[in-house]
C-alpha cells in the first residue's frame, strides 16, 4: 500500500446524481414482454399476463409460449426472435434449466433488462447457484441487468404498471414505496396496507439478487415523484458502504425505514478481543442506519405506522406534543407513550390554558395531557384541538379517541379532520377499540389522516416524525481527520509483514511493540514501553524506566491478561519487580502451557483517572466501526458501548460520549473529577482515521485508555492490533 485512502460516506454523492440509466426500462419501459404467459387460469404465468393487462400499462405488451395462441386479445409468440418492437423488458416465468438460453436470447435481441420471477435457483443448493452464475455470465455479455431470481416482480401503481403474479386486487396507488428481499412479505404487505387505507407508490421483490440489489433499487424508487417514503425489508445488504453512501443521499428529501431481519444469530464465530465479541451485525447495522440517516423498525407493523405518519404528515419543528382526549386513564397511558419515545409532553402558555378553560367543565383538565371528560362533544373536540395548534410550544399533538359515550367516534372525526386539514402541524389520532370506531377510522384514512390502535402505536409514529425531522435538519459534517500523522511509518510497519505471516482464517495479531508503535504513528499517546525477557532485563529496565512501574505478561497467544491475573500495578522498588518477574513467568506457563512466553512488558505507572475502551474492526459490509465506552476487565459483562461507522464526524463522537456511562462520567460524577473529554474524542478521531486508512488492518483495541484530569491527556495503557 503506497498511499492510503480514505473513503468518505456523507458528502460524497450529491443529491442530483443520475440514477443508474441500465435499470430505467424496469420503471419505464416502451414494451414488455412475458416469457412463459399461460392460458391456464391455474397457473402463475396466467395471473403475470392478467396483472400486466390489467394494470393499464399504455406501452407495448407481448407474450411468448412455444404453444402459441392468443391471451386477452394479444398473440403469442413462439419465441422471443419473434416479437415485434417495442420491447425493453423481459419478465422470465419459466423452469429454470431454460432460463439461462432464454436470457440469451433476449440479449442478443437487445434486451437490456430482464425480471426472472423462476425459482429453482442459489435457494435450491449448489445446481442452483451455478445456474445463477450461468444467468449474471450472459447478463454481463450483453449488458444486461437482472432482477430475481426467484422474485415475483415490481409493479408501479402511479405508471402505471405490474409485472406480479399475485392475485386481485393490487394496492391502491399511493405515497409509500416497499423494497423487499422476500415476495412472501410483499404479498402480505400489499392486502394489509389496503385494509389500512394506504397506498403504495412502487414495489420491487429482489428475490436472489443475482445482479440487481437493494443498493441498486433505493436510487431509482427514490427519484420517483409520486414516492414520499421508501420502506425496506432487508435480511443484508450487498455491498455496506455503496448502500450507506446511496442512502444519505436521499434521506434528508425522503425518509426511508429499514426492517432489517436476521439479526439473532446461532453459531458466531469465536473472537478474540472484546471488540470483536461486541461488535456484530446489529451493532453495524445500527451505525450505517444512523449514518445514512434511515429509520430502523423494529417490527412490520411499526414500520407501516412511521411510513403513513410520513407520507401524511407535516413535519414538527421539535420534540412538544400535546394530548387531547376524552378521559384520564388513555391521557395518562399517552404520556407513558410519548416519553417511552423520547417525546416531551408541551408545557401549555398561559393563553392556551385560559381558551380551554373557558370551554370546558370545571371538573376537566387543561393542563397536559387536556382531558375534556367523557361529556366532550365533536365540536369540542374541534375547538380544544385548533386551541392546542395554536400554542406556539405545542409541536404535534395526539388526539386519544375512545369512543364517547353520548356521541360517535365517527362524529368526532368529522369535526377534527378540517382543522387537521389546514393545520401546519402533525396531528395524530389514536382510535380506541375496534367496531365502535371503524366509521371514524375509514373517515381519517381517507382525509390521509394517520389514526391507530391505542396511544403507544400513535406516539411512536409521532417519534418517527421527529427523528426524521432531525435528519432532515442536521447539518453535513466533514469527517475528524488530522494531518498530523505519520502514514508512512504505518505503510513501513505493515510491509514488515509478508502474506504468508497473516491467518486467512482468522486474525493475526501484531506483537505489543507493533502494536503501539502503530498507534503512535497515528498520535495517540502510549507510556512507555520496553520488553525484558529475563530477570536482570527487568531490573534494569524498571531502573532506566523509573519507578513505580507495571509488569505485563508479554506473549502473542495471551489475549486478556488481566483473566490470568498477568498484569502487576505500583511496584515501587527492585525487589518488587524480582518477585513480580517470578510470579508472573510461572503463572503464565502453567495457565497457558502451550503460549509462547516472550517475557514481560514494562511501563511506567500512569497517574490515575478513569479508564475507557477504544476499538476498531473491520465489518465485512460497512467498512471500520468504531467502539467506545467502559473498559476494564468487565466490559463485556457490562456492555455499556456503543458503536459508529468511521471516519467519525462531531456528531459521531457525540453520540459515542452521550450514549455510554463512559462518556458522560467524563465530564464529572459526585465526587470523581472531570476528565480530559477532548483527549478522549482525539483519541476516537485518530483511530478511527487509522483505520479508514488501512483496511488491512482487521482490529485494534485499545483496553484501557486512562483518561487524566481536565488538560492532562489519555494514554493507551494496553493494546491490541491485528492484520487480516
Amino acid at each position: 500500500m503506497e498511499q492510503a485512502t480514505h473513503e468518505l460516506f456523507e458528502g460524497e454523492n450529491p443529491m442530483n446524481m443520475a440514477t443508474d440509466p441500465s435499470l430505467t426500462p424496469f420503471f419505464h419501459p416502451k414494451g414488455i414482454v412475458i416469457i412463459g404467459a399461460s392460458h391456464n387460469p391455474t397457473k402463475l404465468g396466467y395471473g403475470l399476463a392478467r396483472n400486466l393487462v390489467r394494470s393499464g400499462y399504455k406501452g407495448a405488451v407481448h407474450f411468448v409460449n412455444p404453444k402459441g395462441g392468443t391471451l386477452f386479445e394479444q398473440n403469442i409468440y413462439p419465441d422471443v426472435e419473434s416479437v415485434p418492437e417495442p420491447v425493453d423488458l423481459a419478465v422470465l416465468l419459466i423452469p429454470a434449466p431454460t432460463v439461462p438460453q432464454t436470457l440469451e436470447a433476449c440479449g442478443q435481441r437487445g434486451i437490456h433488462a430482464a425480471i426472472v420471477i423462476s425459482g429453482g435457483f442459489r435457494e435450491t443448493g449448489a445446481k442452483g447457484t451455478a445456474l445463477e452464475e450461468a444467468c449474471l455470465a450472459i447478463a454481463q455479455k450483453h449488458n444486461m441487468r437482472i432482477l430475481g431470481p426467484n422474485c415475483i416482480g415490481l409493479l408501479d401503481t402511479h405508471l402505471p404498471l405490474d409485472t406480479t403474479f399475485l392475485p386481485p386486487p393490487g394496492p391502491i396507488p399511493g405515497e409509500v414505496a416497499f423494497i423487499s428481499h422476500s415476495g412472501a412479505i410483499c404479498a402480505a404487505v400489499i392486502d394489509w396496507v389496503r385494509g389500512q387505507g394506504l397506498g403504495l407508490s412502487r414495489l420491487v421483490s429482489l428475490g436472489n439478487q443475482v445482479d440487481v440489489s437493494e443498493t441498486d433499487m433505493i436510487g431509482p424508487v427514490a427519484d420517483d415523484p409520486y414516492t414520499k417514503v421508501i420502506t425496506m425489508y432487508l435480511e443484508g445488504v450487498s455491498n455496506g458502504r455503496q448502500f450507506v453512501t446511496e442512502a444519505a443521499r436521499i434521506t434528508p428529501k425522503k425518509p426511508v425505514i429499514a426492517l432489517r431481519v436476521g439479526r439473532f444469530e446461532s453459531g458466531q464465530r469465536a473472537v478474540a478481543s472484546h471488540t470483536g465479541a461486541l461488535t456484530g451485525q446489529e451493532n453495524a447495522f445500527n451505525a450505517a442506519f444512523r449514518r445514512a440517516g434511515v429509520l430502523r423498525a423494529e417490527t412490520t407493523e411499526t414500520m407501516f405506522d412511521w411510513a403513513r405518519a410520513l407520507a401524511w404528515c407535516p413535519s414538527p419543528k421539535g420534540p412538544e406534543v400535546a394530548v387531547l382526549t376524552n378521559a384520564g386513564g388513555p391521557g395518562v397511558t399517552a404520556a407513558d407513550a410519548l416519553e417511552a419515545n423520547g417525546l416531551n409532553l408541551a408545557q401549555l402558555n398561559p393563553i392556551t390554558k385560559a381558551a380551554l378553560q373557558e370551554l370546558l367543565p370545571p371538573a376537566a383538565s387543561i393542563h397536559n395531557p387536556v382531558d375534556m371528560l367523557a361529556s366532550a362533544s365533536p365540536e369540542l373536540y374541534a375547538q380544544c384541538l385548533q386551541i392546542l395548534l395554536d400554542d406556539k410550544g405545542v409541536h404535534s399533538v395526539m388526539v386519544v379517541l375512545p369512543n364517547p359515550p353520548m356521541y360517535t367516534a365517527g362524529g368526532v372525526a368529522r369535526a377534527i379532520i378540517p382543522v387537521i386539514s389546514t393545520s401546519e402541524k402533525p396531528v395524530i389520532v389514536a382510535l380506541m377499540g375496534s367496531r365502535l370506531i371503524q366509521e371514524a377510522a375509514e373517515h381519517l384514512q381517507a382525509a390521509r389522516v394517520p389514526e391507530y390502535r391505542f396511544p403507544e402505536r400513535a406516539a411512536s409514529a409521532l417519534s418517527a416524525l421527529t427523528m426524521q425531522a432531525d435528519i432532515v435538519n442536521r447539518p453535513q459534517e466533514a469527517p475528524l481527520t488530522s494531518t498530523d500523522v505519520n502514514q508512512q511509518a504505518v505503510i513501513n510497519l505493515l510491509r514488515q509483514f509478508k502474506p504468508a505471516d497473516i491467518s486467512e482464517t482468522a486474525i493475526t495479531f501484531l506483537p505489543q511493540q507493533n502494536a503501539i508503535n502503530l498507534i503512535s504513528a497515528y498520535g495517540l499517546q502510549t507510556p512507555p514501553t520496553e520488553l525484558a525477557s529475563t530477570l536482570e532485563e527487568a531490573v534494569q529496565v524498571a531502573q532506566k524506566v523509573g519507578y513505580p512501574v507495571v509488569l505485563k505478561i508479554a506473549s502473542p497467544d495471551i489475549i486478556h491478561k488481566t483473566e490470568m491475573e498477568g498484569v502487576l500495578l505500583n511496584l515501587k522498588n527492585t525487589d518488587e519487580v524480582v518477585q513480580g518477574f517470578k510470579t508472573l513467568i510461572p503463572r503464565a506457563q502453567k495457565t497457558y502451557p502451550k503460549a509462547k512466553i516472550q517475557g514481560v512488558h514494562i511501563q511506567p505507572m500512569i497517574p490515575e483517572g478513569q479508564e475507557v475502551i477504544l476499538g476498531v474492526i473491520q465489518d465485512k459490509q460497512f467498512g471500520p466501526l468504531v467502539m467506545f465506552g467502559s473498559g476494564g476487565i468487565e466490559v463485556e459483562g457490562i456492555k455499556d458501548v456503543a458503536f459508529a461507522l468511521a471516519p467519525l464526524t462531531q456528531r459521531d463522537v457525540e453520540y459515542l460520549l452521550e450514549n455510554t456511562w463512559a462518556g458522560k462520567k467524563l465530564k464529572g460524577f459526585r465526587k470523581l473529577l472531570p476528565a480530559d473529554r477532548s483527549a478522549v474524542v482525539d483519541a476516537l478521531m485518530r483511530l478511527a482515521q487509522l483505520a479508514s486508512d488501512f483496511p488491512q488492518i482487521k482490529e485494534i483495541e485499545i483496553n484501557p485508555l486512562r483518561v487524566l484530569a481536565e488538560g492532562s491527556g489519555a494514554f493507551a495503557l494496553d493494546v491490541r492490533a491485528g492484520l487480516s
